[in-house]
């Protein structure tokens, strides 16, 4: 194991990679998956692949800003991380509707004068 003392060879990228062999050369993802899996398991957490660990769409649907997102993922538009992640999840369709709802109830209430019943919009 060269561990700090290891330099890449001529054809072998000298940065950019974030997870190396033990000889610096990249690791096949079907390996990191295997050995995620493990770790997983272990952790009794449910089993997820190393691109998920990324995944910016569970962001989104954490209500993280998309600028946040855009520049931790390094994105150089805004466009290209909601072009790329926005597929909208079930859950999150349905905290919309939730939310749309708890605001229309609310103006509705609004409108009735002040001994109609007020529902709690989040935010």
């Amino acid at each position: 194991m060269a561990g700090i003392d290891w330099l890449p060879l001529d054809f072998q990228p000298k940065d950019g990679l974030v997870f190396t062999s033990l000889t610096g050369t990249a690791i096949d993802p079907r390996s990191l998956n295997r050995q995620l899996a493990v770790l997983c398991r272990r952790a009794h957490l449910r089993s997820v692949r190393i691109h998920d660990l990324r995944h910016a769409s569970l962001l989104l649907a954490e209500g993280v800003a998309v600028r946040t997102i855009m520049e931790t993922l390094g994105h150089s538009n805004i466009s290209m991380t909601l072009d790329t992640y926005a597929h909208v999840m079930e859950t999150t369709l349905q905290e919309a509707a939730t939310r749309m709802d708890a605001v229309l109830a609310y103006c509705a209430a609004e409108d009735d004068g002040p001994a109609a019943a007020r529902v709690p919009v989040r935010d």
